[in-house]
């Protein structure tokens, strides 16, 4: 009898013991895959890019030098711009998303050399609309296409674009998180 409970307690022991064991295992396996998880999201938003196109609208007198487009899915309008735009993402400095009465909006501040001709322009061109075409996404599976056509109405002296884009709330945000990541990569090999 003596011999049989020693071994019962000390399979009650191991056992003990394993079940520690199984635990100290199993939450060391569950960190290792919340850490990978997030550095994988982590990494999908880095390679998320965007690219960004700012025309000005054109008189219709030159076909090489302009081209018409349709802008807003829902009402389309349409415009005839100049095929070389004003503006890229090389030129800006910083992109967001703000929140607006009613939705969001997106703010583009531009270089100073950038800001100069932005108030050159929009206090020659007045009346005239800036037409913004943007891509977002990965390098494999991008989207593209046009997002506004704000009317200049007043110079711009600040350096700072605001526009309501014709899209969702998660297509906005992956299309400035793809800016973001470009502006800082430019930056990045500006200070090299």
């Amino acid at each position: 009898m003596l011999y049989f409970l020693r071994v019962m307690r000390f399979c009650d022991v191991t056992m003990q013991f394993c079940r520690q064991q199984f635990n100290l295992y199993f939450a060391l396996a569950l960190a290792l895959a919340l850490l990978c998880g997030c550095q994988t999201e982590k990494k999908q938003k880095e390679k998320q890019t965007s690219a960004v196109r700012i025309h000005l609208e054109a008189e219709a007198d030159n076909p090489q030098t302009t081209q018409s487009i349709s802008i807003f899915r829902a009402d389309p309008i349409s415009l005839t711009i100049d095929k070389e735009p004003l503006f890229t993402e090389a030129n800006l400095v910083a992109a967001k998303l703000i929140n607006t009465e009613g939705g969001f909006a997106i703010q583009f501040n531009f270089d100073e050399s950038s800001s100069m001709i932005l108030e050159q322009y929009t206090a020659s061109y007045l009346g005239k609309h800036l037409a913004i075409f943007g891509q977002w996404g990965t390098k494999k599976h991008s989207v593209g296409r046009w997002l506004a056509a704000p009317m200049i109405t007043q110079r711009i002296y600040n350096g700072t674009l605001i526009f309501t884009p014709d899209m969702s709330r998660t297509e906005a945000d992956q299309f400035v998180l793809g800016l973001a990541n470009v502006i800082k990569k430019d930056q990045k090999g500006q200070l090299q």
